[in-house]
């Protein structure tokens, strides 16, 4: 049992709960699903600590350090941190608290939580081919950051010089001041050289990118082969993604700790080295410089807006997954309030970390800030390993960058997988003592689907998944999500739920969130107004069949044939197209009327 006045457990962190009466109550629904046996206890956080590390780790990923900073650049510097921050507190903050209330007033995953309305509980399942999704290609990150790593304890990095057999003849070797014009497409300027843009593309780092780690195709249709040594490294990813949830939440309650503090740590090393790097304090400038004028433009707020959601991970099914093991009266506010400030102050803090070597860059190039930040794995797997060749010990940087970026990748993978097995366990509950060979057997699965993404074109195949699965879906999720809540079930019904959690109903501010600001907010950043037009499909499909009598089959069976009145518009032509569709339905042969007007010869 948990000790209930908040004292430590004994022997184990996670320990077996014992529901209580509400509790039972929500697990016997579970049960009339046919489920199976819901007495089976699914655990606990044993302290808060660790579903606050995993929750953390969960939403801080990599791309708070290749997205982020890059945007901050290209939106307005400084200012950009206004709308972020306002989208923060008025959307990222009460979504965040939503889930989190979800999860740990039902007690089950993503999948049945939507029993307080089950005519959407396909959300669930949503849900679901998100986090399915989301563990198919994002993997591929912890690949090529494995692939790195290994290649970071070679006595040479392998990135830092040309000369290797996946180098082309137009290679550059580092990026630093030339003192003449000798090399290829280099603009002179007085007595130094400056690297243009397109040089970029031929360095030794982007090379190795490019032609060893992807082995990369000409396009989508050209898959290639399979890479070997990403198949090994993918073999090894779904390795240690086992070894940390075999056991689910108890094994993951220990890594955490590691894996969650362990990415501070490297990121404050990472930024006092970078501070004593000449150019840095230029990188940092461009990046916070603030240009307030952006400000006044909408889609600045729009890409605000999105980075806070694809930033946090609501709509995910993450946080209510984990969120279902908390106790029962644990504050989930404090919770929500500590994650999403610790996310944002994450976003903002690497962006140091990555411009002092962007700066860096730049002024051993001779290039303009703007030209040497990029975005995506680019920016994370080209420019900072680049950056990491010019200092003392390079390897010894290398390998703690590229540890850093293994422990956001691993967390980050965490609530997903999680969400899958979780959900999984809930609907056939009789594989919870087997939670070490459901683990084995999804990751086994999932891990041949990630074959693609080893060929040539597997670089190509991961954008397209990257931009397209899920960039609707997650908005329109949360904007459910917001309105169910607040108009369906009922704002208040809900904050009496909560209060029957933790003692007191949620904050006005929250409320008046959930049901105005933040569903406003979606509709409009999320684009969710293109879909107006579609409204009156279903709407009209609704009330056609309400107001056609007999059974639902019938009814629907009589809406897919053309209506009575339907025909020619010419009068004297319509009598008789009349006379012979009731011919023809007398007879039962609809294509009568072809054969009269056109003759049976046409189709001979």
């Amino acid at each position: 049992m948990i000790a209930q006045d908040g004292g430590k457990t004994s022997e184990s962190n996670i320990v077996e709960y014992a529901p209580t009466a509400l509790e039972q109550t929500l697990d016997t629904g579970d049960r009339e699903e046919g489920s199976g046996d819901g007495d089976y206890a699914r655990g606990v956080w044993g302290r808060k600590l660790e579903f606050l590390l995993s929750v953390i780790g969960y939403s801080v990923g990599v791309g708070n350090l290749w997205r982020f900073p890059y945007l901050v650049m290209q939106n307005g510097g400084g200012a950009f941190l206004i709308p972020f921050f306002f989208f923060l507190v008025l959307c990222g903050v009460p979504l965040f608290y939503l889930e989190l209330c979800l999860g740990q007033f039902s007690g089950i995953s993503c999948l049945y939580v939507w029993k307080f309305c089950p005519l959407f509980k396909g959300i669930g399942y949503m849900m679901l081919v998100l986090s399915f999704i989301w563990c198919w290609y994002y993997i591929m990150v912890l690949v090529w950051v494995l692939v790195y790593l290994v290649n970071s304890f070679l006595p040479q990095l392998p990135w830092s010089a040309c000369g290797q057999a996946w180098n082309t003849d137009q290679c550059i070797e580092g990026l630093r001041s030339l003192g003449n014009c000798s090399e290829v497409n280099t603009v002179c300027n007085a007595s130094k050289a400056v690297y243009t843009a397109d040089d970029m593309a031929r360095t030794a780092s982007k090379e190795f990118w490019h032609n060893y780690v992807l082995h990369r195709s000409n396009g989508l249709e050209d898959m290639g082969s399979i890479q070997w040594h990403l198949v090994v490294a993918l073999v090894v990813a779904w390795l240690i993604i086992f070894l940390c949830l075999m056991k689910g939440i108890k094994s993951l309650s220990k890594v955490v700790y590691v894996t969650a503090l362990l990415p501070y740590i490297l990121l404050t090393a990472f930024l006092i080295k970078g501070l004593t790097l000449p150019g840095a304090k230029d990188g940092i400038i461009y990046y916070l410089k603030p240009d307030f004028s952006t400000l006044l433009d909408f889609g600045v707020w729009v890409t605000a807006a999105v980075q806070v959601f694809y930033s946090l991970g609501p709509a995910w099914g993450g946080l209510i997954t984990m969120a279902s093991y908390n106790k029962f009266n644990n504050n989930c506010l404090k919770d929500a309030l500590i994650c999403v400030m610790a996310d944002g102050f994450t976003s903002f803090f690497g962006g140091f970390v990555i411009f002092s070597a962007i700066g860096f860059i730049a002024k051993e190039a001779n290039m303009d800030v703007k030209d040497v930040a990029t975005s995506g794995p680019g920016l994370a797997l080209v420019i900072y390993p680049e950056a990491l060749t010019k200092l003392p010990l390079p390897q010894l940087w290398a390998v703690l960058f590229f540890v850093m970026l293994l422990s956001l990748c691993i967390d980050s993978q965490f609530g997903v997988f999680e969400t899958l097995s979780s959900g999984l366990m809930d609907t056939f509950p009789r594989l919870r003592k087997h939670k070490v060979l459901v683990t084995a057997c999804l990751s086994v699965v999932i891990m041949f689907l990630d074959l693609p993404y080893t060929t040539g074109a597997g670089i190509y195949l991961y954008q397209l998944v990257d931009w397209y699965f899920s960039a609707f879906c997650v908005l329109i999720i949360s904007f459910l999500e917001c309105f169910l809540i607040a108009w369906v079930y009922g704002a208040d019904r809900f904050s009496n739920d909560v209060k029957l959690m933790i003692g007191r109903t949620p904050p006005r501010f929250i409320r008046f969130c959930w049901c105005f600001i933040t569903p406003v907010i979606l509709l409009v950043c999320g684009n969710i107004l293109a879909m107006v037009p579609v409204i009156p499909l279903p709407v009209v499909m609704i009330y056609q069949i309400w107001r056609t009598p007999g059974s639902l089959y019938e009814r629907i069976v009589y809406l897919l044939k053309p209506s009575p009145d339907w025909g020619p518009h010419i009068l004297g032509v319509k009598a008789g197209y009349m006379e012979m569709q009731n011919k023809a339905r007398a007879r039962g042969v609809l294509d009568a009327v072809r054969d009269k007007l056109i003759g049976p010869s046409y189709y001979s």
